[in-house]
């Protein structure tokens, strides 16, 4: 079998849940013997100005190349030069993979699952949402842009009330367009169950559709040696979404009643990517700590994928925030690989995973004294993290994901569950 995987960026290149699945399932694959070749897009969100050629190798390593994105359509989701798609056609004719799997359409374009389909009539074509783009021209991230709250479906009155900067028939229009396109899919994926009636909803057909969760890779570096447990770590970017003004915001609830026997450490980067507002608000707070003789919050920085065990060991919890749907959150895995209980907003993918009391905590989303309530209650309950450490199942590893994705290359659609993390 020869695959093709494409990924919205590399993981070396810029940091990224989807991104890393897309690698991992790559590298597992190829450790089968299997044919595997990766295309990851860049741009200048990955330090890409102007590129010349549109595909390239990657450093030289063996089936991986870079697909160097330029002139696209963000509100369309499209390429608007003809170059690029004339260079991914050839691209397919040169490597004339079996399968092709998208883990994203973001900076190729949406039109490449179509074009895939003209050039290589034969190919399976796999789709892995690991967000809603499709469904959501917002970001993809299905919250209402007018009160914050979560979404669960979009519609042209309702998306016109978020952006209405333009009509209602465009989202019309751009639900055609996307469908369109992804109506050349043979399977599609998505590594959460709630996400389904969310396509569905949208008018994909459910029988196209299995359940394949993430897998984890990288090493395990744990510590089971505090008499304490009250460390906290937020993983991941710096952005509205993932809610680490939530976490903040408990942080100040819990110093405001008189406790301060905790730490928070922060780890992560691309605040540049989040509101205006917001990002003011997370500096003013960064340098505000960096003041205090005595410090609650720590902010760490950047950190590569090979470092994530070893900042996950100084933690004792893991805190997602998310203010969003959070569609599988692959840091919880990474958290469960290292004994870690997970404290994580009641919705989407960290709702559907994690099990109240006994492998984590859940607090209601976007509700920061609820959080610390919950931080509180994990610092001070004897033998609470003890008995949610205990809870936790590990997660499939990157081969367990590489042997369900081979039975989606080569089962029928519709065969329902194959893997759940």
């Amino acid at each position: 079998m020869n695959v093709l995987l494409l990924s919205q960026h590399h993981p070396e290149l810029m940091r990224g849940g989807s991104q890393q699945v897309a690698y991992d399932l790559f590298l597992a694959l190829r450790a089968r013997g299997v044919a595997a070749t990766l295309l990851a897009a860049v741009d200048a969100d990955a330090g890409f100005g102007k590129p010349g050629a549109s595909i390239t190798g990657f450093d030289g390593r063996p089936g991986e190349f870079l697909f160097l994105s330029r002139a696209y359509d963000e509100v369309w989701h499209k390429m608007e030069d003809p170059a690029q798609a004339e260079a991914y056609a050839a691209f397919l004719r040169l490597v004339q993979p079996d399968v092709v799997h998208f883990h994203h359409f973001l900076k190729f374009g949406v039109e490449l699952l179509s074009l895939t389909r003209r050039v290589l009539p034969a190919a399976r074509i796999v789709f892995t949402a690991h967000d809603f783009h499709a469904v959501c021209a917002a970001e993809g991230q299905m919250v209402r842009l007018t009160d914050g709250s979560l979404c669960d479906h979009a519609s042209p009155a309702r998306c016109h009330q978020c952006l209405p900067a333009r009509p209602p028939e465009h989202y019309f229009l751009r639900a055609l367009w996307m469908k369109t396109q992804l109506d050349v899919v043979d399977v599609f994926t998505t590594p959460s169950r709630f996400m389904v009636a969310h396509f569905v909803k949208f008018g994909l057909a459910a029988e196209k559709f299995r359940v394949v969760g993430n897998g984890v890779s990288g090493g395990v570096a744990r510590r089971e040696d505090r008499a304490r447990r009250n460390v906290f770590g937020f993983f991941g970017q710096l952005v509205d979404a993932k809610g680490l003004h939530i976490l903040l915001a408990a942080v100040t609830i819990l110093r405001e009643s008189g406790f301060e026997d905790f730490a928070v450490e922060i780890n992560g980067d691309n605040l540049h990517f989040a509101s205006p507002a917001r990002r003011a608000e997370i500096e003013a707070i960064r340098a505000a700590e960096a003041a205090r003789p005595h410090p609650n919050v720590f902010f760490n920085g950047a950190y590569h994928h090979d470092q994530v065990a070893a900042r996950m060991a100084r933690v004792d919890w893991c805190v997602v925030p998310s203010v969003w749907w959070e569609i599988f959150c692959l840091v919880i895995s990474e958290a469960w690989c290292a004994g870690r209980p997970v404290i994580a907003s009641h919705a989407g993918g960290p709702a559907e995973r994690i099990t109240d009391g006994v492998d984590g905590l859940l607090f209601d989303l976007g509700d920061a004294r609820a959080l610390a309530a919950t931080m509180r209650r994990a610092c001070t309950e004897d033998g609470l993290w003890e008995r949610l450490a205990a809870g936790i199942t590990p997660p499939p590893d990157a081969s367990a994901m590489a042997a369900a994705f081979l039975e989606v290359y080569a089962a029928p659609a519709g065969s329902g569950e194959i893997l759940a993390a």
